[in-house]
């Protein structure tokens, strides 16, 4: 029986690793022909709208417009597998340099709101669970119910309005005051890890200080979720019968939780933390939006509204690839896990 356990394995995550490519293709699928039906004419947005009729028609042909469906389509995709996602008519860089600038920004942004979500989601997920029915457990629930309920545009406006305009606790929309643009040499495009290589101590503060309110909108909402899906494991598991034998044997209730409990309620929690992440990675727009925060959210949605498609299409892409990749790691993780899976 042991040895037959490692071909299982690897036939389980050979089929998940297969998965990726056909995800991916039907992702390309729908990002084309999502391109192709928007009213948006991409050769408008390459020669202009006052272009005349002559240089509009060399354009179309240029860039394969006037092929049919299935060869533009073919075009497409080939492309795409030799690494071309084409060049931005917005900034005129190549689509991978503008993610390549764009993404650090977003990964740095969701990194620490995932990390306060999940400290602050499971904790207090753990007390609404362990104090069932009592007012510690109903304002939990309060408090994911707004989380989920309140527009993310309303909470950022009022932060803004309250922290940076009336107390002034904290710094305006942006990444960086004024004072310290471009006084650190980028070196991961992560701006508080730069800072800190740079040794510019006041710079980091800054920065920090700026990611502080955008985080915070995009935690608020992650940790509802968490904080809700963590309460319905752990209720699970305390009325499960290994824990009223653990009650019966005299264990604290301490080590019931922490030990036994939680121990099984970790396992489906990564799935449901990954998957936070991955959306948050997907550029939270609204709030990078507001906050001017120069993510890839930002980028998605001034490409679009200046009609750019080939940044919307590689973006959305990369976006996808993102969260297939994510979604696989936390399917390897549950595995790994939790040996019943396997």
């Amino acid at each position: 029986m042991p040895a037959r356990f490692p071909g299982a394995r690897f036939r389980a995550l050979a089929a998940t690793a297969a998965s990726i490519p056909i995800t991916l293709l039907g992702l390309a699928v729908v990002t084309f022909f999502i391109g192709r039906v928007v009213p948006i004419d991409p050769v408008l947005a390459v020669v202009g709208d006052r272009a005349p009729a002559d240089v509009v028609a060399r354009a179309r042909v240029e860039l394969g417009l006037d092929q049919p469906l299935p060869a533009q389509f073919w075009r497409y995709l080939t492309d795409i597998l030799s690494g071309n996602l084409g060049r931005s008519v917005m900034t005129s860089n190549t689509v991978w340099e503008d993610i390549a600038r764009y993404f650090p920004a977003t990964f740095e942004l969701a990194t620490l709101a995932i990390l306060i979500a999940a400290v602050l989601g499971i904790g207090l997920g753990v007390l609404a669970a362990t104090r069932q029915g009592s007012w510690v457990d109903q304002a939990v629930r309060v408090f994911c119910l707004a989380g989920h309920s309140v527009p993310v545009f309303v909470l950022a406006l009022l932060s803004l309005l309250v922290f940076y305009a009336w107390l002034g606790w904290l710094p305006g929309p942006g990444r960086q005051g004024i004072v310290f643009q471009d006084m650190v040499e980028p070196v991961t495009g992560i701006l508080t890890l730069d800072t800190i290589l740079a040794g510019d101590w006041p710079a980091f503060r800054d920065a920090l200080l700026h990611l502080i309110q955008p985080a915070g909108i995009l935690a608020f909402f992650s940790l509802a979720y968490i904080a809700r899906m963590t309460r319905a494991f752990m209720l699970a598991e305390l009325r499960s019968e290994y824990v009223t034998t653990a009650r019966a044997k005299g264990l604290s209730p301490m080590r019931i939780v922490w030990r036994h409990a939680f121990r099984n309620t970790a396992v489906p929690l990564v799935t449901v933390i990954f998957l936070t992440y991955a959306g948050l990675l997907e550029g939270a727009v609204l709030t990078e939006t507001i906050f001017g925060w120069p993510g890839l959210g930002q980028y998605l949605t001034v490409s679009l509204l200046n009609a750019d498609m080939n940044a919307v299409l590689g973006a959305t892409l990369v976006v996808g690839l993102i969260y297939v990749v994510l979604n696989l790691l936390a399917d390897l993780l549950y595995r790994l896990m939790d040996p019943r899976t396997r």
